[in-house]
Formats: structure tokens, C-alpha cells, sequence
């Protein structure tokens, strides 16, 4: 097959970003945050800890004081204040307490001799089960950058800071156009020749996984003037325009005389497998990503291109290019003028990474894309054989 006109996957994305910038911010509640994209870095205002507490249950002391027989001169519970430690003595303590003035170690509680109110305590070195003040973030420090997508663990950050709301960079609103009027929604009878809406479910999940706010998902029928309709609507209402199918050059495909009417287009045919062919354009502010109706193109597609448009609208690095991760192929195949991305799992056996491919890369075989974690990316007219390393983009959002 001639590939001479094809395209390369990142000539296309390069048009796709091509002048796209950020969306502008909002003022959101840590509790709604959750994938949320940060818009300004965050700093940290307190220290925390607080102050030097203790790391174990046991007794706080001056370590010059260890190995003699010491008086437990008061108790300090979390979360309360201690009073300074008496000379010559310790103090019960335990985990998360604050450290009193005066001391400078804790000895658990495993290591210590008690006899009634006299504690037996070995040798315990300055510092030994004291976890310092600032030592998880100090007052200034730059704790999250702009571009962070909020996870559970920089929630916890904030939350730590005693913030309650968070600038975050504003949903990309997209609009989900399905063309044909051989889909049928899931629950209806199907007539002979028609096919359940597979392609809606599969691109509306993957539009929130990568950030987005689904603001409308249309089906459009097969007529000129109603296509026109729904995309102008559709311009009005989102950034991103998403359809499948109807860019060809058949009779019944309206999309793209429909958004040539209206905006820009350009059609891409990519020198991959699967999903050559690629619609890219614009209806006023609006960005258009056409996909084709098949869904494991679709599904790929969206991967590879409405996942970096969507983390470049967020400014979020993480989200603009997959994970590349090499692993060794336990599989054979050769890509024979388009590079290929075959549906694979990667799993860890043996302390090795390892890439299995899905035993059918049919374009028509969804399965491929339910039971894998990644695509391995075969590079045209080339040839894998196991035990080969091949680069591996791990699919998580």
C-alpha cells in the first residue's frame, strides 16, 4: 500500500496544539478538586509539622539524661500542649505528640524498664524518634506547581495547609457529535443493518477521564442541513468538538461539507494502524477533533489526540503526552508502512517489564481495547520478535 502521502502522528498533533492556550481559572472547593488542574503554584503558609513531635510511642527526654532512673513528671496526649520538661525527668508521650522544651529524643516504649514512676531508659541519641518541624513542608516552600493535576495525595497537601478552596484551570467543555443513522442506543430492539451506539459510552468516559466536562452529547442523523445545525449549536455551547464518522467522501457523510460551511477543516491521513484517517479544524473559537466511526480507531484516536488537546486547554503536562515505558515484547509481529499501536498489557514477572500483545489487532475487535493497559508503539516497517524492547504508552489519565 503507498504511504508516500500519508502524514506522520506527530505532524498532527503539532496542527492540533498548534496556538491553543490555556483556559482561564476558577475558585473551586478542595472537596469538588479531585483531577482538577491547578492554575498557580501553591505555597506553603504553616510548617508542618508545627513543631518537633514524636515519631513512636514511649518517653520523651534529654538524651544526657538516658541510662539513669528517671521520674515521669507529666503526660503529653496528641494534640496537646506540653508543658517544659522538669529537669531530670520525662515525659510520656506518644505518636504525633508535641516534644516539650527540653527534650530532645524519645525512647519507645518497647526499650523502657518502668517501675512504677520511675522509668529505666538505655541510651538514646539526640534527635532518635523525633520527627522535626517543617520536615514534610516548610513556611515558603513551593509545594504544588501550575499544571499539577489533583490527586489524593496533594489534596492531603492542601488540606495540611488548612485550605478549603483551590484556583484551578476551567473544565474544557466538550461536545460529543455521533453520526448515523444506523446507531440504535443500547435497550432498543436493533433491525437488520443497524448497531448499537458503542462509540458514545466509550468517548464520553474517556472525555471526563482526560478532564473534560461533557457538556452535550448529540446524536446527528444523516442530513445535510441537521449536521449544520447540531455543529453550530455545538460551536456555541463547547471548546472542543468531538465527532465520529461522517468526514469521508460519500453521499451520506455531511460532516465535512457541514464544517467547511461553517468554519476550517483539514483531513489527515496518518501513517498508523489502526486510524488513518483524522479530521482536525475549527468552527469559531471551537477546536474540532474528528474521529472515525470505528470504535477502536475512536479509541485509539482518543488517546492519542483528544487526551493531548484536552492537557494542553488544562496546562497540564501530565495529561499532554502518555507515559513512554520500555518493555520487552512477548509477542511477534512486523508494521508494514504505517506504524502500528497494538493493543498490549504490560505487567512486571520476574522483576522485568513485559509487553503482551491482545491476540486480535482487528480495528473492529473493541475487546482489544477492553482487556489492555497500553498501546506498543511499532515503528513502520520494522519487525518484533520476543525479547525485543519495544516503547510501550501506558494509558492512565
Amino acid at each position: 500500500m503507498a504511504t508516500a502521502n500519508l502524514q506522520s502522528v506527530e505532524q498532527a498533533l503539532a496542527a492540533l496544539l498548534e496556538g491553543v492556550t490555556t483556559l482561564a481559572s476558577e475558585w473551586i472547593p478542595c472537596s469538588d478538586a479531585e483531577g482538577r488542574v491547578l492554575a498557580s503554584k501553591v505555597s506553603a503558609s504553616i510548617d508542618v509539622p508545627p513543631a518537633d513531635n514524636s515519631a513512636m510511642d514511649g518517653y520523651a527526654l534529654a538524651s544526657r539524661d538516658a541510662g539513669a532512673p528517671l521520674s515521669i513528671s507529666q503526660r503529653i496526649p496528641a494534640g496537646r500542649a506540653p508543658a517544659p520538661l522538669a529537669p531530670g525527668t520525662c515525659a510520656r508521650i506518644f505518636t504525633g505528640s508535641e516534644i516539650p522544651e527540653g527534650a530532645d529524643c524519645v525512647a519507645i516504649q518497647e526499650n523502657v524498664q518502668v517501675d512504677g514512676d520511675v522509668v529505666h531508659i538505655p541510651a538514646t541519641a539526640i534527635g532518635q524518634n523525633v520527627r522535626r518541624r517543617g520536615l514534610d513542608v516548610a513556611s515558603g516552600d513551593a509545594m504544588l506547581a501550575a499544571g499539577t493535576r489533583l490527586g489524593a495525595a496533594s489534596l492531603g497537601l492542601l488540606a495540611g495547609q488548612g485550605l478549603t478552596h483551590v484556583e484551578v484551570v476551567r473544565r474544557p467543555r466538550v461536545a460529543l457529535l455521533l453520526t448515523g443513522d444506523e446507531i440504535v442506543e443500547p435497550g432498543a430492539p436493533l433491525a437488520r443493518g443497524e448497531i448499537y451506539n458503542s462509540n458514545g459510552p466509550m468517548l464520553a468516559t474517556l472525555i471526563r477521564r482526560f478532564g473534560g466536562e461533557l457538556v452535550r452529547e448529540v446524536r446527528v442523523a444523516d442530513d445535510f442541513e441537521t449536521t449544520l445545525s447540531r455543529l453550530a449549536d455545538a460551536a456555541e455551547a463547547a471548546d472542543v468538538i468531538v465527532t465520529t464518522g461522517g468526514v469521508s467522501v460519500g453521499e451520506e457523510d455531511h460532516v465535512k461539507p457541514a464544517i467547511e460551511r461553517l468554519g476550517t477543516l483539514s483531513l489527515w491521513r496518518l501513517a498508523m494502524r489502526p486510524g488513518k484517517p483524522l479530521a482536525l479544524g475549527t468552527i469559531g473559537e471551537a477546536r474540532i477533533v474528528g474521529l472515525p466511526g470505528n470504535p477502536v480507531s475512536s479509541y485509539v484516536g482518543a488517546w492519542l489526540y483528544l487526551r493531548a488537546l484536552m492537557g494542553a486547554l488544562q496546562g497540564c503536562p501530565a495529561l499532554s503526552e502518555l507515559p513512554r515505558i520500555p518493555a520487552e515484547a512477548q509477542f511477534e509481529t512486523r508494521a508494514q508502512g504505517r506504524r502500528h499501536y497494538l493493543r498490549a498489557n504490560l505487567t512486571r514477572e520476574d522483576g522485568r517489564l513485559v509487553a503482551r500483545a491482545h491476540p486480535e489487532q482487528s480495528s473492529a475487535v473493541l475487546t482489544s481495547c477492553a482487556a489492555t493497559n497500553a498501546f506498543a508503539v511499532i515503528p513502520a516497517d520494522s519487525e518484533v520478535k520476543p525479547g525485543d524492547i519495544v516503547e510501550c504508552l501506558w494509558l492512565e489519565a
